[in-house]
Formats: structure tokens, C-alpha cells, sequence
């Protein structure tokens, strides 16, 4: 019995085959046009007969497909393998797209005695073309293949299938199809690899990339270039997804003095127009009286007879000089006295300047011989620096000749007489450092000309609060471009403004007013909370201290019904949803019906096991119900032989996940209760469990990724604390992440007996509760609130930073208790930033009350995210207590007996048969290792050759006990 025995020839449906798909493709069946000469085994069937090829005109073109349909034969297993496919190097992940139809059994009228509706996909790698040489053991099994679609005998039914082949590294490989009973036909082999297209992304370049960064890892990071004429601080990088997606971009490029961001390119200022530092803000018009360069002008300087002050900014108009005095009278009503009135009338053209001055001089005349009055003379209010247009002359002799000459000033006439050169422009200020009642500012000059940098800078800083009736300005002098200013208010934003000075005092131009916040009332240290009078200022003497105190009338006040009230006031609103526990319920599912829509199970198709869960197995499946988009979820199911409680505690955690609704909880999009399977559905999460994904990227990915990872499980947890909801199982274990590094709180069965049964301290409907997890007071008391979860939080930081290390190692939950009773805590992690760190401990204070909430952790890692420079400052690291080592044993004193046993212990023991072939193979040679020769025996990951260098640096120092930080 063959295939075409169908009613409908396989001509027919070819028209309907879809060509979905991209990527770089290797091999394309459909494409071919030619014989395949694919290889078919057992070579010789005898009556029986395996796959055979078939060949078919369609529109001109010629189709090759194979088929198979021994139905009616015993213990079929039939091969039908593919030629050599060439591998690209770094396409380590490809694709092979199937399309195929396959036969109903139940169609074939009970003449069938083997018949399947499944066929085997299996792959061999090759470094090298191996001909027709054949055996099965050569190969390893992808996937079993199931249809979606069964062809019937009237309607013939084309099924698409994608599986992935993973971890190949040799030059090529073969792919293979094992049937073994079906009846089908294999219209279409597609195998490819997705890259991520070449992009410019904030005006840096990146090259096109395979997907995905190799076996199990999700990402491939990928170094980019700044486009021309563009710089970067920190060299700009990005990461490709396995499905060809450029994600996470990292390292802003910026244009260079002169030229200007256009689309993806930096184009230079054009004429007319000039640009003075890095960024990405346009060209500006060159302002008035200045000469207009050329194209990619950094500044527009001043025509000629032009100035500007050294307080103006480059950015600003040219002046020129004032022209004279109008109109000098002097008025001598008591020239008996010696004395007389001069006044004037200011210059009809004052240089488009308002700061207009003026000074007076006297000369004395006996003859011709003329000189300076000298003292003799006065000039009240003053000689220079007269603001009006009048001053009193006293003191006159009689019988002499006095000349008075007033001469117009302006902020440019002495730069314009002299030729002075001003101090440069503060081009930026940047937030160096912060603590709860200190900033650590430095700041940059850019040279308007060749001249000696300045020896002194000014600084003026003020709070930012427009409530108080008195503002108070604080003036330091200071000699160094940074300085660390103390005894400030916590959580409180000040304004700051620097000028540069001249060795002769001449101020520069301002910088613009920048504004850096001390951290809030969620302390990060309690050692930074101390007043420290006259701390150093950047290394720099305080040369001058002025304060300067101004009275500033309060606004109108604001109506008290303003329809548009501060966000302060939303903040101390409760949310209007609030959870409900499904326990209250007296039928339980009343529950279910209230906050879980039923699905029918026709529209769920599971497709593989992912995980095991309490009451069943974990599958990754298909979601195709009316009115929804198909998409990937995952199915837990309820085992066999389930009792009616059990069956009411699996669904009690649908009836809480319902309730829920924010993108970092995991979604549910339905359950199954109508049927004898029961099954809750849940959106997809393709990076699985974050300690897991943690585990599989030890020293990976930067700190400022990982506290991105903290921020959305906080912002989750701030959600469920709003709705009253206590988790009581926070863990790392049960974070879920998405292909976008998304990560979403999940794992919300643990049973409420808790707080009820005296007997259930350490019993959840999941087992033991997690001790290492679990605040104090919760395993004590049975007192689960928002701040034991907060607790669990601060674990869960720890875990994150660690890369899925466990919690206090090895030791018994007994130990953990003991230490934590006794004020220890967990040391901080290897390249942990000291603010992460900082917030760890507080979320393990002893006393409750005193822990941050959830909403004071999400704004704190908000800016810490916002201040990327916040977490370079890395807390203290100890490997001895990090990288627990076991009591020592043997006789020469040392830790371990072997350098597979020592490996075992820190975790790295896959480097074993690197140690021995490099002959590393005992302690004492362990020992004498350095970075490189770490490196050179093939330990290459950041985060292990890190590890095992510290653990070395532990085993130097003979340490052999735990220690632990104390709070």
C-alpha cells in the first residue's frame, strides 16, 4: 500500500505549501530543481519497500518529494538521510523547518499492522563528507515528529513543522528521517541559521551576527564601532537573540565637537552653524558678530572688534566696546569751598551690553605740566565702578587748572584693552560618588584658546526647594576640579554651579546648573550617616567659605481642590484592587470561576516536558483558542490518581495568578477544570528559572544588566505588596525570564496552613519552608508579611549577584538559623556593587519595621540605574568567606586531597581534564598558578577564572572555617 493510493495525488496539495522562515539557508529541498540523491537504507528492501522519491513538473519547475507507506508490513525502519550540509563556524544553532503530510491509520480499514503517525528526526556531524557510507549509530536523536493535521481520505492536510539542532561545532553535518510505520510523504526540508541583520543602533555599527551565543545561552554579545566622526565613553556593544533580534544596547555614541547626529550618521556643522562638545544636540547659529567658518566649526569666534566677557558663554553673542560719554557738565555752586558736581549722559552706543560702568580721572595742570591729583582730590561715591552718571568732586585748590576726564566700561573693554586671556568654560559636571548625606562631584574645562589652566575653581551650591522662604547659597574656593561636599540632607536634590578662575581671580564662564540628589531615607550604609564638620574638599584647601542668605517671596498659593493633584498624593493611595484569598471560598471553584477563564483542551496542544512540578508534569505547548493569537505557552498538569484536595490545591493557585495583572507576573492565560484532566496554562518563559539561567552565564553579564533583572522582580513585588498579597516563597527558583531578559514573578502555591496549624512551621502543601529564604520572624513566629518578602528579596539580590550560587552553601538550615540569630549575614558577592550590597543588608535587618518596602527598593534601583557610575564602586570581597572551603585534610596541611576534590567544592569541576592536561595535578602545583596560567590551560569566562583565582588566593591564606559579615 503506497501513498498514492490517496484520492488526491500529491500533485494536488503542492500548490499549498508554505515557505515561511528566515535566515542564512544551508539547504532548501524545494529549491533544488534537481535530483537530491539523498540516501535511502536498507539498500535493498526485497518485497518491502522504504522511502522512494518522487518527481513532479509544477508550472515548468521540477519537484522532488520523498514518501513512504509500509503500513502493511511488520516492524518498519526506514532511513532517509540528507548529503553533507556545510556549517558556517560560528552557526553553532540551525534550524530545520519540515513540511509533510501523513496518512490517518484509522483510514486504512484495519488492513494496517504497524501503522504510525509519527516519524524520528535525527542529526550526525562530519568534519568531512563521508559518501554513502551509512550507520545508525552515528546519529542522535533531535525530536519525534507529530502532526498537527491528519490527511483523511478525502481532504489531504499539509503539516509545518521547526525543530532545532543544537551545540554543533564540526565542519558539516547530515540530517536523517526514521520511519517507523507511517504513511507520509516529506514535501519540503528547509535547514537554516537566523542572524541578526548589521544595524546601527545610538550612532554605533554592528556587524551582522549568527543568532544566540551558543549552547544554552540565549545571548551572543557583540562589540560594535562608532560611526565615523562619533566617540563613546564605554565602548558600545549590544546583544543578538536567538531569534535574530538585536537587544540590550549598551555604550551610547556621541558626535565630536563640530558635528551633529543626522539619522545614523554624524554630519559636520554647516556653514553658519558650530557645535563645541561631544553630544548629540544639533549645530547652532553662530550668534551675532561672530565670523561664520567653514563647515564643522567647534565655535564661532568674535569679528573683529568684538569681545565677549569672560563670564559670557561661547554660545553667546560678541560685544563691543562702549563709545564715549555724552554731554559731561561740571556744576560749581561752592567752588569757594573747593567743590563741584560733574554728571554725564551714558554712550549712545553701548555695545549691545547692559553691565555699563564708568570711571572718573583727575589731572592737575600748572602750566603745561599736568599730573594725577593724588589723594588731595576726592571723588565720592568712588572714582571707578560708578554705576550713575554723577559724581561730587571736594577738595579743589584754588587757582589751579583740574582736568576730568569719564571714560565707559563694559564686561569686555578690559579683555579688549589688554588682551587678558579669560578662564575657560566648565563644560560638565559629573556625580563621582554618593551617600546619604554627601556628593562627590568633579567636573571638565574646555579651553576657548591656548592659555594656562586655571589654578582655582568657584562653586556655588544651593538646595533645590521652592517652599522655603529662605534659600541658602554655599560659595567654596577650591583648587581642584573635584570635591566631596558633606553634612547634607538625605534624599534631598541640590543645585550646583562651578566657574573657573584665573591665577589672577578673573572668573570664567559658568557651567550650566546641574542638580545630583543625596540617596533617600533607605540607608545604604550606616557608617555614611555621620556629621563630618570641614570634611576635605576633593583633596583641595577651602580657601573661602561665604554663605550667602536671600530672601525669596513665596509664590501664589495654589488652589486646595486642584484638579490636578502632585504625584505624592497618588502615592499614598491604595490601590482600588485588592487580593482575594481563594481559601475564603467555601466552594473553591467559585474561585476558579471568578478569576480564571476556561479553556477548552482541543485548543491546548502540549508539545514537550519542560519541568516537574508538584502535582504533575510541566509541558511547553501551543495555545490556539477563537479569538486569541497562537502563541507558545506552558501547561502544568495534574498527575493521575489525584484526590479531590489536591485537585483543589493545583487550582488554587490559578485562582490566585488571576487576580493578577503587571508585566513582571507571569500571565495566566487559562485553565482546564471541565475535564478529567485538569491543567493550568501559563504564558511561556523561554529562559526557564533565572537561577538556572543564572548558573548557565556565571561572570557574564554586567552588573548594570543584573540590577535591571532586580528592578522588574522588585517592581513585581511592589504590585503584589500594593494588592496585600505576601508571596512567602521568593526565590530565584521561582523567577521566571523571558527571551527579552524580562523577569516575572511566579510560584504563587504555597499553602496558607501556615498561620493555622501550630505544627506547620516548617510544612507548606510543597514540603520544608525555605529557611534560606525566609525571614526570621516568619520561621519563628509564622509571621509572613511584606517585609519577609522583602527578606526573601534581598536573597533573591544576593542569588542574582552571585550567579545562582545557593544560599550559605552547605550549610544545614539548623547553621543558617543559628548564624542569622547571632546577627550574621551573607558576605557580599564577587563584583558586587557596594550600593547592591548596601541594600542587601537592609533588607535583612532583624527588626522588620526598620526594612525598606518595595516601593523604596524600586525607586532606589531605579537611579541606580540611572547612575550607572553608582555601581562601579564594588563592596568589599572576601574569597575566603565567598567560596566556602571544606575543613582540612591530609597530611601536607592542605584544604584538599586532589585537585578534582577542590574543584568539586567551588563548583568548576568541568575544568578537570583541563588541570590534568595542562599536568597541574597536585595541590602544591594548584598553588602556584597565576591569572595567566589559569587562562592558558582554557578557563576563559570572566566569572570562572575569577572564582578559581580566588579560591587559590583562599588556599594561600590556610583558611579552612567559615566566616560571615555581621550587620
Amino acid at each position: 500500500m503506497t501513498l498514492s493510493s490517496l484520492p488526491h495525488p500529491l500533485l494536488y496539495g503542492i500548490d499549498y505549501i508554505l515557505t515561511g522562515g528566515v535566515g542564512d539557508v544551508l539547504l532548501d529541498m524545494r529549491a533544488s530543481g534537481s535530483e537530491l540523491g539523498w540516501l535511502t537504507w536498507p539498500y535493498e528492501q526485497g518485497s518491502k519497500q522504504g522511502w522512494e522519491v518522487v518527481q513532479r513538473s509544477l508550472n515548468g519547475s521540477q519537484l522532488y518529494t520523498y514518501s513512504v507507506c509500509n503500513v502493511g508490513e511488520h516492524e518498519q525502519d526506514n532511513w532517509l538521510r540528507t548529503t553533507f550540509i556545510q556549517r558556517r563556524p560560528s552557526a553553532s544553532r540551525i534550524f530545520v523547518e519540515l513540511q509533510f503530510i501523513v496518512r490517518d491509520c484509522n483510514s486504512f480499514d484495519g488492513s494496517s499492522l504497524t501503522c504510525k503517525e509519527t516519524f524520528n528526526l535525527f542529526s550526525s556531524e562530519s568534519d568531512a563528507d563521508i559518501g554513502t557510507s551509512f550507520r545508525k549509530g552515528q546519529f542522535k536523536k533531535v525530536a519525534t515528529i507529530a502532526p498537527d493535521e491528519i490527511t483523511s481520505r478525502n481532504e489531504l492536510r499539509i503539516n509545518t513543522e521547526t525543530r532545532v539542532v543544537e551545540s554543533l561545532s564540526r565542519k558539516g553535518f547530515y540530517l536523517a528521517f526514521q520511519d517507523i510505520g507511517a504513511c507520509m510523504a516529506l514535501l519540503s526540508v528547509r535547514v537554516y541559521y537566523k542572524t541578526c541583520p548589521a544595524t546601527i543602533k545610538s550612532l554605533a555599527a554592528f556587524p551582522e551576527t549568527v543568532a544566540g551565543g551558543g549552547v544554552n545561552q540565549a545571548l551572543r554579545e557583540v562589540a560594535g564601532a562608532c560611526v565615523e566622526n562619533a566617540v563613546s565613553e564605554e565602548s558600545p556593544r549590544i546583544y543578538c537573540t536567538m531569534d535574530g533580534e538585536w537587544v540590550v544596547p549598551v555604550g551610547q555614541c556621541q558626535c565630536m565637537p563640530g558635528y551633529e547626529a543626522v539619522n545614523d550618521t554624524c554630519r559636520d556643522c554647516q556653514p553658519g552653524f558650530f557645535k563645541a562638545f561631544v553630544s548629540n544636540d544639533a549645530c547652532e547659529l553662530c550668534p551675532v558678530n561672530t565670523k561664520l567658518l567653514s563647515s564643522g566649526a567647534l565655535f564661532c569666534p568674535c569679528a573683529e572688534d568684538f569681545y565677549r566677557a569672560p563670564d559670557d558663554p561661547t554660545t553667546g553673542p560678541c560685544s563691543g566696546l562702549p563709545s564715549a560719554p555724552r554731554e559731561l557738565v561740571a556744576t560749581t555752586t561752592q567752588l569757594a569751598a573747593g567743590k563741584l558736581q560733574l554728571s554725564w549722559s551714558p554712550p549712545e552706543d553701548t555695545g549691545g551690553r547692559s553691565d555699563i560702568s564708568y570711571s572718573v580721572e583727575c589731572r592737575r595742570c600748572e602750566g603745561t605740566a599736568c599730573q594725577p591729583c593724588g589723594e588731595k582730590v576726592r571723588l565720592e561715591p568712588a572714582s571707578s565702578g560708578l554705576m550713575d552718571t554723577r559724581v561730587a568732586v571736594s577738595e579743589l585748590e584754588p587757582h589751579l587748572n583740574y582736568t576730568f576726564t569719564v571714560e565707559a566700561h563694559s564686561g569686555v573693554s578690559l579683555f579688549a584693552s589688554q588682551g587678558t586671556p579669560h578662564p575657560p568654560k566648565v563644560t560638565s559636571m559629573r556625580l563621582d560618588e554618593r551617600s546619604l548625606t554627601s556628593l562627590s562631584l568633579s567636573w571638565a574645562v574646555a579651553p576657548r584658546r591656548p592659555v594656562p589652566q586655571p589654578t582655582r575653581y568657584k562653586l556655588t551650591y544651593r538646595k533645590k526647594d521652592d517652599n522655603l522662604d529662605v534659600t541658602t547659597y554655599t560659595v567654596l574656593i577650591l583648587e581642584k576640579s573635584s570635591v566631596q561636599i558633606s553634612d547634607l540632607s538625605p534624599g534631598t536634590a541640590y543645585l550646583f554651579r562651578v566657574q573657573a578662575l584665573s591665577p589672577e581671580g578673573n572668573p570664567g564662564g559658568s557651567s550650566i546648573e546641574d542638580e545630583f540628589e543625596t540617596l533617600t531615607e533607605v540607608p545604604l550604609s550606616q557608617s555614611n550617616t555621620g556629621v563630618i564638620f570641614g570634611a576635605a574638599v576633593g583633596g583641595a584647601a577651602m580657601l573661602m567659605i561665604v554663605v550667602v542668605v536671600l530672601l525669596i517671596r513665596k509664590r501664589s498659593a495654589t488652589t486646595l481642590f486642584s484638579p490636578l493633584c502632585p504625584s505624592s498624593f497618588f502615592k499614598q493611595l491604595k490601590p482600588l484592587k485588592t487580593y482575594v484569598d481563594p481559601h475564603t471560598y467555601e466552594d473553591p471553584n467559585m474561585a476558579i470561576l471568578k478569576f480564571a477563564s476556561e479553556i477548552h483542551p482541543s485548543h491546548v496542544t502540549k508539545q514537550k516536558v519542560i519541568g516537574a512540578g508538584e502535582f504533575g508534569e510541566v509541558y511547553r505547548g501551543i495555545l490556539k483558542a477563537p479569538g486569541r493569537k497562537e502563541g507558545a505557552v506552558a501547561i502544568k498538569t495534574l498527575k493521575p490518581g489525584y484526590s479531590e484536595k489536591q485537585r483543589q490545591d493545583f487550582l488554587s493557585e490559578a485562582s490566585i495568578m488571576g487576580q493578577f495583572s503587571h508585566q513582571n507576573i507571569i500571565r495566566l492565560e487559562g485553565v482546564v477544570t471541565k475535564f478529567k484532566h485538569a491543567m493550568i496554562v501559563t504564558e511561556y518563559m523561554e529562559n526557564g528559572a533565572l537561577d538556572k539561567y543564572l548558573k548557565d552565564r556565571d561572570g557574564e553579564m554586567p552588573s548594570f544588566q543584573l540590577v535591571g533583572m532586580m528592578h522588574g522582580i522588585a517592581a513585581g513585588m511592589k504590585y503584589l505588596s500594593d494588592m496585600s498579597y505576601v508571596h512567602r516563597d521568593l526565590a530565584a527558583r521561582n523567577i521566571l525570564v523571558n527571551n527579552n531578559l524580562e523577569c516575572k514573578v511566579s510560584d504563587f502555591g504555597l499553602s496558607r496552613v501556615l498561620e493555622d496549624d501550630p505544627e506547620g512551621t516548617y510544612t507548606t502543601s510543597g514540603g520544608k519552608i525555605p529557611i534560606r529564604w525566609t525571614a526570621p520572624e516568619a520561621i519563628a513566629y509564622r509571621k509572613f508579611t511584606s517585609a519577609s518578602d522583602v527578606w526573601s528579596f534581598g536573597i533573591v539580590m544576593w542569588e542574582v549577584m552571585a550567579f545562582g550560587e545557593r544560599p550559605y552553601w552547605d550549610m544545614s538550615n539548623c547553621e543558617v538559623m543559628k548564624a542569622i540569630n547571632e546577627a550574621f549575614r551573607l558576605p557580599a558577592p564577587m563584583d558586587c556593587p557596594s550600593a547592591v550590597y548596601q541594600l542587601m543588608l537592609q533588607c535583612w535587618l532583624q527588626d522588620r519595621s526598620k526594612r525598606p518596602r518595595f516601593p523604596d527598593i524600586v525607586s532606589l534601583l531605579d537611579k541606580l540605574l540611572r547612575s550607572p557610575e553608582s555601581l562601579k564602586a564594588i563592596a568589599d570581597f572576601d574569597p575566603r568567606v565567598s567560596i566556602r572551603l571544606p575543613s582540612t585534610s591530609g597530611s601536607d596541611g592542605l584544604p584538599f586531597r586532589s585537585v578534582s576534590e577542590w574543584l568539586e567544592s567551588i563548583k568548576m569541576s568541568q575544568y578537570s581534564e583541563n588541570f590534568t592536561c595542562a599536568g597541574v595535578v597536585t595541590m602544591d602545583q594548584v598553588l602556584q598558578m597565576k591569572n595567566v596560567d589559569i587562562k592558558n590551560i582554557g578557563v576563559r569566562l570572566p566569572g570562572h577564572l575569577k572564582r578559581i583565582a580566588y579560591s587559590i588566593l583562599g588556599l594561600k591564606d590556610q583558611t579552612s572555617t567559615l566566616s560571615v559579615f555581621a550587620v
